[in-house]
């Protein structure tokens, strides 16, 4: 698709990689879309420290300076909208539907939405208090404000499920807040973030304020975690990666974000509305084929329901198109890489080891003769110890426990490494909040899997370590500080 191999942008600058190129390939047809630049440890040292010396301007620019950026780089990646969606559409193996819709006008609409962050007020007015006279000085009346500071400069370490909308919700609101930035895109999809960077180019951001580094061994990521010029890393990924870039951090005190892997748990009562939990379930199936970490994919059901249930989803999968993500119809695309679909099928098989039931899918469809796809794929008859319960598989397979009582449906739920997102339907929706409120997730979605955008995102457990979204994802990338003084 891209017949020039990509360089790295590093101070303002397109540069060529020190360690050659790799291929980008397409997971539907397993052609490559292009070449990708792998930068030596010492160019991701360069990106940071040009991060760096560009800090301090920046960090000190108008508001309005940033904001105008931040809206021209939506402006430029709308206009090259459909070049944007189909370059994503071949690196990630997306949906025609989701790569326009989900990928690219996300990205975009985050950037528009951190312009107006990043004119939102960082400066709030604390009570005065009143201080009797003592060791620490006269009797007076001491006024006090808090503010948010930039951290500096930010490593952003992107997913490969979305190459637009996760780079963007990193790169805004960090920028906006007065941050520079490296951007180390995820190996299998990184040539839309240069896309994104060539848009901040081109809409005027100086030179050093945003850097893409990329590379397809691990340690250009290592090298953009531990550079000495990084004051914060947000990472989005596995929990297993985050776990050891949270020790890098450790070491000198960086700041992190983390949004790390999910088991949601959908929790569906007695009294639910089974069409409405089918539809949001079964985007396990349909949304970037389960590559999604808030995806509702360990099913806690009521035994009343339970058959229903599971007669439910099976037939829903059943409607499902897989195949070629550029054919209109397809519902389905591939996995990321023969490798990650191998990964998700030796699950699929533990689960059948494990005792669990294939109600549907579990073999490999053959749609093209080419492609990395897996068939959606729901297992029943699981129980919570099971390996397929509760380790994240990332793929489009569903996995169901039955319970008797409320009591032991929270149970279950809680019962998970993971805390990102669950999900509970009853017709009740006194019950829902009531289950929901002891649900230890950092998001509960009643009756539904929307989100609302400006409600903060993250996880507990070991889903992830701070919130973002809305002004939330401001305050992520700032500092706190406190000015006092007497009135």
């Amino acid at each position: 698709m891209t017949t020039t191999p990509q360089r790295l942008f590093i101070d303002g600058e397109w540069t060529e990689p020190a360690d050659g190129h790799y291929e980008v390939v397409d997971p539907a047809t397993e052609e490559t879309v292009g070449l990708a630049p792998e930068a030596s440890r010492a160019q991701v040292y360069e990106a940071a420290s040009a991060a760096r010396d560009a800090f301090a301007t920046w960090s000190r620019t108008r508001p309005e300076e940033r904001a105008a950026i931040l809206d021209r780089a939506a402006d430029l990646m709308q206009r090259d909208f459909l070049a944007n969606a189909e370059l994503a559409q071949a690196e990630s193996g997306a949906t025609t539907a989701t790569a326009r819709g989900m990928q690219v006008a996300v990205g975009a609409a985050r950037f528009r939405r951190y312009a107006k962050g990043a004119l939102e007020p960082v400066e709030e007015a604390i009570a005065p208090q009143i201080n009797e006279a003592g060791p620490m000085g006269r009797a007076g009346i001491f006024g006090a404000l808090a503010g948010r500071r930039p951290v500096g400069v930010v490593t952003c370490i992107t997913s490969y499920n979305n190459p637009w909308a996760n780079p963007a919700g990193k790169v805004a609101p960090a920028l906006a807040m007065g941050n520079t930035v490296v951007v180390k895109p995820a190996p299998q999809d990184p040539l839309s973030v240069y896309r994104m960077a060539g848009a901040l180019a081109e809409a005027g951001v100086p030179a050093g304020v945003v850097n893409v580094v990329s590379g397809s061994a691990p340690g250009v990521g290592e090298a953009a975690v531990d550079s000495p010029d990084v004051d914060m890393v947000s990472f989005t990924g596995s929990t297993a990666v985050g776990q050891r870039i949270a020790e890098v951090c450790g070491r000198s005190m960086k700041r992190q974000l983390m949004e790390l892997g999910g088991k949601g748990a959908a929790v569906v009562l007695d009294d639910a509305d089974l069409d409405s939990a089918v539809a949001g379930i079964g985007t396990t199936f349909s949304f970037y084929s389960g590559q999604i970490c808030t995806a509702p994919t360990r099913v806690l059901v009521q035994r009343a329901v339970h058959d229903a249930l599971i007669e439910k989803l099976a037939a829903y999968a059943g409607y499902l198109t897989v195949g070629d993500p550029t054919a209109k119809g397809t519902v389905v695309g591939p996995v990321i890489s023969a490798a990650h679909r191998d990964r998700v099928e030796s699950y699929v098989e533990l689960g059948r080891k494990e005792g669990a039931r294939v109600v549907t899918g579990g073999e490999r469809p053959d749609p093209t003769g080419r492609g990395f796809y897996v068939a959606p794929t729901l297992l029943a008859d699981c129980t919570n110890d099971m390996r397929v319960v509760r380790e994240e598989i990332f793929g489009p397979v569903v996995v169901v426990v039955p319970f008797d009582d409320e009591e032991e449906g929270i149970a279950l739920a809680n019962d998970s490494d993971y805390g990102l997102i669950d999900y509970v339907w009853s017709g009740d929706v006194a019950r829902a909040f009531r289950v929901a409120r002891r649900l230890r997730a950092g998001g509960v979605g009643v009756n539904t899997i929307g989100r609302n955008m400006e409600a903060p995102f993250g996880g507990f457990k070991r889903s992830g370590v701070g919130r973002d979204v809305g002004s939330y994802a401001l305050h992520a990338y700032s500092e706190l500080q406190s000015i006092v003084w007497p009135g």
